[in-house]
Order: structure tokens, then C-alpha cells, then sequence
């Protein structure tokens, strides 16, 4: 049964991903901390913030691959403690690297992806042709490009008319039109209904599809960016560093 796949009226919807005060620590002490939003249905949320601010970890505890040790996330109405397979199988992500083998083919990884997530096998060649595969459609995922493995690892992701989409920094190694490509597919996808929550460095690109920017600093959300201004790079540094000094100001009154 496919999950989110009715129409949602204003009154009904409710959020496909949920965070409320989720924080962790690793052993070194980094981590995150006060974590609270939500991504609803039809939504493109952008994660934006420097290396090292905890976005990806902000991820993997969305995608279950992190517990939270405080505060509590839901997918779907269900506790990330909980969550039935057949709810993360309406899943897609890309977190750092495509996941695949490297000795099979295009095809036989996407294949392969699709058998994991219950999807359709038939659509292979429809999702092969929307990325822009088939060139390398029998070739070993070892041998290709950083960019098409990129471009393999976001079909693998998004074939299956995942309910949630969330990807780490999808842009990564893509050549211009492949970046127009993802953008395309991305906001093809929310406007079908899927909750999309991505993390990308690039500023410009996510102020373009995204509905909401959330800005991360030191393991926490500060707020949201406003992308209608004219400088955008400037108001983001401008956020980054107003709160380091407010941090540097409260640590100095302890």
C-alpha cells in the first residue's frame, strides 16, 4: 500500500516528519541539541549551515540510523523507535555516499534498490531515463564517474514515489545540468506530495525550490533564512556570526 499517495486537504495534513527537543551526543561531544520541526506533505525544507554544524546527523536520526537520547522524532504519526517497515519503505535517502554495489551494473543496483523499497521494476527504464542513465545503464558502478554515481545514488532514492525524501548535500559532484535535473525532480516530487528535506551548502540552489531554509549552527536550529533578500550569502553569515558572539556572550556570564 502506498503511503501519502491520497490528496491532503488543508484540514487533514499532518507532518511526515516531526522533531521535538531531539538532541545526541557522540563520545567526543559533539552533536545536536533542541531540535524541533516539522516537514509536512508537499514541502521542500532546506538545511543549510557550515561543515560540521550537525546536519548530518540531524539526518541520520530522521532516517533511524541514530537514536535520539533526548526529545522524541516521529515519521508518519510513528515514534522513529517504532516505525513499521512498510513506513520506511516509503523512504528514499542519499546520506554522504550512494549506497550500491560496486561490481553490478545501473541497472541491476537500481533494480536492486527497487526490490528494497517495493517499488516498481517496470518503471527502471523511466527512472533511468529521467536521470539520464541509460549511456551508463550496463556499466559497473565502480567505474563510473563521481557525478553519475551521484546521479545513481538520487535515482536509487527517489524511484520508488517515496512519501519522504531526504538527502545530504544531492549536488555534491554534479555537473550544471544535472544540478537543474535534481531541481526539477525535487520539485516535481513535492508537488505530487512527497516531504522533502535536504542539506546543501549551496545558497542560491535551495532559495530556489525550497518553501522553508532552516539555518544550524553549533548543533542547534536558529531560525529560518528569509531567501527573498538580495544578498542571500551575506544575510546567511551575517545569521551565523550574530549568533556565535551571542553564544560567546552567554558562555562568558556562566
Amino acid at each position: 500500500m502506498m503511503l501519502w499517495a491520497t490528496p491532503l486537504t488543508c484540514w487533514e495534513v499532518e507532518a511526515v516528519l516531526e522533531f521535538t527537543d531531539v538532541g545526541f551526543r557522540f563520545r567526543g561531544g559533539a552533536g545536536v541539541a533542541d531540535l524541533t520541526f516539522q516537514v509536512q506533505p508537499g514541502e521542500v525544507v532546506a538545511l543549510i549551515g557550515l561543515n560540521g554544524v550537525g546536519k548530518t546527523t540531524l539526518m541520520r536520526l530522521a532516517l533511524g540510523m541514530l537514536r535520539p537520547q533526548q526529545g522524541s522524532g516521529q515519521l508518519s504519526g510513528h515514534s522513529l523507535d517504532t516505525v513499521p517497515h512498510h513506513v520506511w519503505a516509503q523512504v528514499g535517502a542519499l546520506i554522504e555516499v550512494p549506497l550500491a554495489y560496486p561490481e553490478l551494473t545501473v541497472r541491476q543496483n537500481l533494480h536492486i534498490a527497487c526490490l528494497l523499497h517495493g517499488g516498481d521494476s517496470d518503471r527502471i527504464d523511466e527512472t533511468m531515463e529521467a536521470w539520464k542513465l541509460n549511456p551508463v545503464a550496463d556499466r559497473r558502478f565502480r567505474c563510473l564517474s563521481q557525478g553519475n554515481r551521484q546521479r545513481v545514488g538520487l535515482a536509487a532514492a527517489t524511484q520508488h514515489d517515496p512519501g519522504l525524501i531526504v538527502l545530504d548535500e544531492p549536488s555534491n559532484a554534479l555537473d550544471p545540468a544535472s544540478v537543474i535535473l535534481l531541481r526539477e525532480q525535487l520539485t516535481r516530487r513535492a508537488h505530487q506530495g512527497a516531504a522533502i528535506l535536504v542539506s546543501s551548502h549551496h545558497l542560491d540552489e535551495v532559495a530556489r525550490i525550497a518553501d522553508r531554509v532552516l539555518l544550524m549552527n553549533a548543533g542547534q536550529l536558529i531560525g529560518e533564512l528569509d531567501t527573498t533578500g538580495p544578498d542571500l550569502e551575506r544575510a546567511f553569515f551575517e545569521r551565523i556570526r550574530a549568533d556565535d558572539e551571542h553564544r560567546q556572550t552567554a558562555q562568558g556570564q556562566r
